[in-house]
């Protein structure tokens, strides 16, 4: 049964247990590890498909949207650290079965997300192994990651850490040799940014194409928010958590409209629609011998960096459920090193189904399994938006060691601008799953709550005490 709660500290201590071992570097790397992986180095192929050159104009309203959903996260998680996150702030202030739709959502977009890294990873194999079967790959990679996340926090936070860091690392090397590629190329070359308008000009599909684009900008910066979840793991969770989310939001923004933008400027947008990594194609195009093979190994690590960290996510938020009385109390058992490892298994669901789903329809299956996932993820960055107006409200007067600018009117956009992406969807065939497999799972997740958990469900509308500012 759900369990009652009668403050928001009340709500935290009924998740208490998980090691707080995690440093602002580490949670930094583990939003870094999530965001920067497929959704950049494979889904901005696609989105270039759609909008051409264009795609920055996409890619920086995908930024904004972020950007916004950082500082609601971080005004209410700077408040109340707990690995809950966005569920326990839905549950406490607007209701608890929204918090119920929204951890539930959340989780089962994660675990899709999971699928299409995974799916990811076999298609980079095949740069150097087309004759293996991707299904191979996929067992073995995810058996070791598994593994990985079955290990205490600290050794996964060093792990992802590691991950992150290479990636980093690889795209500041990208940015500095695409930079000199651009600047050292000849008048007469294909190269250089007259291809922003070299073919039908900056908008070739129009602002329709551009907004279509949109939808993969989003599920790109998708995983930002686990900064959130994984506060409640965190050393010094206040001054961890602001440092991170500012160091995030810098690092993704700069990081996506530079490369994006070299990759328009040193290939045509024509011949960087879906397949292979635009990335790669870059690479095996400045002509540096390798290039092409150590950038495509450089994605595959992305791909199982992003995966490990949402692995970790769903495991807490499996958790967290689990401690609410919304899931079997298995899940929310710890093991010796303080794992929560059968939540780490039943979140590993989605490898089988990509795995599944890989066999069947290997040429499709990275753009199902994206367009499934973005339902979850649209509707829980919705419902954080949501989540901080009725936070602000309740905490009227109070003082806040972090405040987000702008409010109510950046929270409100934010919101609108989430729910004309996911209505976006109903119109694009590719995106065309999300909210008619979405729509209805919700519908059920609903209905499980109303006729299960419905009359346990009692949380205090008193607003929860302030916590001391730290300084």
């Amino acid at each position: 049964m759900t369990k009652t709660t009668s403050t928001f500290e009340h709500l935290i201590d009924r998740e208490k247990g998980l090691k707080q071992s995690l440093t602002s570097g580490q949670l930094s790397m583990i939003a870094i590890g999530g965001a920067i992986g497929t959704g950049l180095f494979l889904g901005s192929g696609f989105a270039i498909g759609f909008a051409g050159p264009s795609v920055l104009v996409s890619y920086g309203i995908g930024a904004l949207i972020a950007l916004l959903l950082m500082g609601c996260l971080a005004e209410m998680t700077v408040r109340h650290p707990t690995s809950g996150s966005f569920g326990s702030f839905a549950e406490f202030y607007v209701a608890p079965w929204f918090g119920f739709a929204i951890r539930y959502a959340y989780w089962s977009s994660i675990v899709f997300a999971v699928g299409t890294e995974i799916t990811a990873a076999a298609m980079y194999m095949k740069y150097w192994y087309p004759d293996v079967p991707g299904g191979y790959w996929m067992v073995a990679f995810s058996m070791a990651l598994i593994v990985a996340n079955a290990f205490s926090v600290k050794v996964f936070g060093a792990i992802e850490y590691l991950f992150s860091l290479i990636k980093l690392c690889a795209i500041v090397v990208f940015i500095l040799l695409g930079a000199y590629v651009v600047y050292g190329a000849p008048a007469d070359s294909s190269i250089g940014f007259a291809n922003y308008s070299n073919d039908r000009g900056f908008f070739p599909n129009g602002w329709w194409g551009t907004w279509v684009a949109v939808i993969v900008a989003f599920f790109s910066y998708l995983s930002i928010e686990m900064i959130a979840v994984a506060a409640g793991e965190a050393k010094d969770p206040q001054r961890a958590v602001t440092r991170a989310f500012r160091i995030t939001v810098v690092r993704l923004v700069v990081f996506y409209l530079l490369t994006i933008a070299l990759v328009l400027a040193i290939v045509p947008w024509g011949q960087n629609s879906g397949g292979q990594s635009p990335f790669v194609t870059v690479m095996e195009a400045t002509g540096v011998p390798y290039a092409g093979a150590v950038f495509n190994a450089v994605i595959l690590i992305a791909a199982l960096s992003a995966m490990n960290s949402q692995l970790y996510i769903t495991t807490r938020l499996m958790f967290s459920l689990s401690r609410a009385g919304q899931a079997p109390a298995v899940f929310g058992r710890l093991n010796s090193k303080g794992v929560p490892l059968s939540a780490l298994l039943l979140s590993s669901v989605g490898i089988g189904l990509a795995t599944l789903l890989y066999l069947a329809y290997p040429e499709k299956a990275f753009t199902l399994m994206m367009s499934i996932a973005m339902f979850g993820a649209m509707f829980t960055w919705a419902g954080i938006f949501l989540t901080h107006l009725f936070f602000r409200r309740r905490q009227a007067g109070q003082p806040l060691a972090f405040k987000l600018w702008g409010y109510p009117w950046t929270s409100l956009g934010g919101l609108l601008l989430m729910l004309a992406v996911m209505v976006t969807t109903l119109f694009t065939e590719e995106f065309a799953p999300t909210l008619l497999c979405g729509i209805p799972f919700l519908a059920v997740i609903l209905l499980i709550y109303f006729l299960r958990f419905r009359q346990k469900a009692a949380v205090s509308t008193d607003a929860p005490k302030p916590l001391p500012l730290q300084r």
